[in-house]
């Protein structure tokens, strides 16, 4: 795969929604860097993840989806080197760095995965040109919904469409993911950036993350629609708790390879549930967390199948089990995450609930028949309020495209 090409980035087929949030952003962009010139709009979506939680950085697989709430970023070419950046979610701010300089981390925290894009693309033997950026969102920031995956894929194409230069999807990817390990200091899978890259309308994609090959798995909207509900309790992944877990289970690896040393384990992903059931003497901890993982891969692979044969009680089976594995052996979930995903359970014409992200909060998803969406949202928002006088953002989305240039 050549490391660019040169053509500028295809336009995308967008909705009215993204239509108008373009152009809302474009509005923004006026206000906050002046008139004048040619203005970009590109979107990039967040993504849900079905199932398959905590496997990413495990060689194992997941199942996301790019969901319809999206960060959007008005930009503009500069003649100079310079990048400005303002974003509406940090009002008044405006973060400036030097292209032709060595890019280093840096305050405030959220412009680094902006840094880091540029920095990468740079390593990459990319030649950037100047920016001014306005970004703007529909997706919430730190409710699990990879809004910064979706900042770092919009940043790099905004980047690349200024410089009449594109980068296959799964590149991109990898790029935004370098960026997330050495800017914001996060050590993420690859997970989010591929589906944010390269999501496809309508459908799911299942995704194994060591040998990066990817599946489509129709996601029909006349069938089924996956509602989000957001805890508003914000997590922070950085935070240390990511990190103790992807050391337990690097921990965990270490163990079973001297268990099972001509088993070529090199990742959890290799562990298989017999080798889980027979751990004798290994850490209970260490053992809960590793169990998690390997049914867990178990899980996305079962509930893949299901959705493709249309069996969706199966399906959302294997939501609730998942659901139940982070709450009691990976213990990521919180007393929102849970009550959001039993009250979930028990509306009518929902086939499964789970969290969904990092967790410590964040939003659960749900899979549901379609009319049953409204009857979940109005129920989520009544009883969460209620039990813990929040008011949570509940919305029901189709499977989207991945990230594009809106024209």
């Amino acid at each position: 795969m050549p490391a660019h090409t040169q053509s500028p980035s295809a336009p995308v087929v967008v909705s009215e929604t993204d239509r108008a949030a373009g152009e809302a952003a474009r509005q923004k962009f006026v206000t906050a860097f002046g008139d004048g010139g040619r203005i970009h709009i590109v979107r990039a979506p967040g993504r849900v993840n079905l199932i398959g939680e905590h496997t990413d950085y495990n060689d194992g697989l997941v199942l996301p989806m790019a969901i319809e709430p999206v960060v959007v970023i008005a930009c503009r070419a500069r003649e100079d080197a310079v990048v400005r950046l303002a974003s509406t979610v940090y009002p008044g701010q405006v973060v400036e760095f030097a292209l032709d300089r060595k890019i280093t981390r840096g305050e405030p925290a959220w412009a680094n995965y902006c840094r880091g894009v540029a920095a990468e693309l740079e390593e990459a033997g990319i030649p950037l040109v100047g920016m001014d950026a306005l970004i703007d969102n529909t997706l919430p920031v730190g409710g699990g919904l990879s809004s910064s995956a979706a900042i770092e894929v919009g940043t790099a194409l905004s980047l690349l469409t200024l410089a009449g230069t594109e980068l296959a999807p799964d590149r991109l990817a990898l790029v935004c993911q370098r960026a997330e390990h050495e800017f914001a200091l996060v050590p993420c899978g690859i997970m989010d950036q591929t589906i944010v890259a390269g999501g496809k309308p309508g459908h799911a994609m299942l995704f194994d993350c060591r040998s990066l090959a990817k599946s489509f798995i129709k996601v029909d909207p006349g069938d089924l629609r996956v509602v989000i509900a957001n805890t508003m309790v914000h997590h922070e992944l950085a935070s240390g708790e990511y990190g103790k877990r992807r050391a337990q289970c690097e921990a965990g690896v270490a163990w079973f390879k001297a268990r099972y040393p001509d088993a070529g384990i090199r990742a959890l992903r290799d562990v298989t549930p017999k080798m889980i059931a027979e751990a004798e003497g290994l850490d209970p901890l260490i053992l809960k967390r590793c169990r998690h993982v390997v049914t867990e891969i178990g899980r996305t692979q079962d509930a893949s199948s299901a959705l493709a044969k249309g069996n969706y009680e199966l399906a959302g089976r294997l939501m609730k089990e998942s659901h139940a594995s982070l709450r009691d052996d990976y213990e990521v979930s919180c007393p929102e995450l849970d009550f959001l995903a039993d009250q979930a359970g028990a509306v009518k014409g929902v086939y499964g609930a789970r969290m969904t992200g990092g967790g410590f909060g964040g939003c659960i998803v749900a899979l549901v028949r379609p009319r049953s969406a409204d009857a979940l949202t109005e129920h989520l928002k009544r009883a969460y309020g209620e039990r813990f006088g929040i008011d949570p953002t509940v919305f029901a989305t189709t499977a989207t495209g991945g990230a594009g240039v809106i024209e």
